[in-house]
């Protein structure tokens, strides 16, 4: 059996977080979503949406808000891949993501994408808009494919 992808529900996709991501929870909206397939089992997601930093946000620009795999080797890359092809097929000419500064990336390199640098860390929360906040403060890397 070989590994395909196959469209999936924002739904299934966030059913599939909740139970294999590791540091996050499901995500409130998308433009679309991909699952990885082995035999008839989804063993991977990938979430795709726009950016959450509002400057990159240019209708251009999409962002992996998460991926998540139950280990299969190799999914990530697949994902972050398939990610990118579909992408490119809806016109959009720039695919971003983040990752913990803690994690190597190597996924993002098997797939050929660029790491740009680190960025952010800290808390969103402040006075006038009071937020939960979670254990992902550090840094994180900024990884993108572009046309």
């Amino acid at each position: 059996m070989s590994l395909s992808i196959c469209p999936l529900s924002l739904a299934e996709a966030n059913a599939f977080v909740s139970k294999h991501h590791r540091h996050h929870g499901p995500v409130q909206g998308h433009k679309f979503s991909i699952g990885l397939v082995y035999g008839t089992e989804v063993v991977g997601v990938a979430i795709i949406g726009r950016p959450v930093a509002r400057h990159l946000d240019d209708g251009l620009t999409l962002e992996v808000t998460r991926c998540c795999t139950n280990g299969i080797r190799n999914g990530c890359s697949k994902l972050y891949g398939a990610a990118w092809m579909a992408s490119r097929a809806m016109g959009y000419r720039r695919l971003i993501t983040y990752v913990l500064e803690t994690e190597p990336g190597t996924s993002l390199q098997a797939s050929n994408w660029r790491f740009v640098g680190k960025r952010g860390g800290g808390s969103w929360n402040t006075p006038s808009r009071p937020r939960v906040d979670t254990a992902n403060k550090g840094q994180k890397q900024l990884w993108e494919m572009s046309a």
